[in-house]
């Protein structure tokens, strides 16, 4: 199990990113559009330096939904590997079996 303060932060991350997502999403158009001038693009990139850096959506790290473990992590099943081979082991995964050979 994860430290919870690290789940906490990760969760508050998510949270900023949401809050902030219109608004980045604008300033990073402005600052990539070559047909304005250049003092234009600079005060864009200025105003998202400004931004909270947890706003940044490559902050947010991937956990694992029931054990908050942050590495081997399945994205299709939001798992890491340890939960997802415990939980197709005892047939609560539909569809997914442990093979053997």
């Amino acid at each position: 199990m994860a430290k919870t303060s690290a789940i906490e932060k990760n969760k508050n991350r998510t949270k900023l990113v949401k809050q902030y997502a219109n608004k980045r999403a604008r300033l990073k158009a402005i600052a990539k559009d070559r047909s304005l001038s250049p003092e234009e693009q600079f005060a864009a990139r200025l105003k998202l330096a400004e931004l909270p850096r947890n706003s940044s959506k490559v902050r947010i790290r991937n956990r694992c939904e029931m054990t908050g473990r942050p590495r081997a992590y399945y994205r299709k099943f939001k798992l890491s590997r340890v939960t997802l081979r415990e939980l197709a082991s005892n047939g609560q995964i539909p569809g997914m079996t442990k093979s053997s050979w």
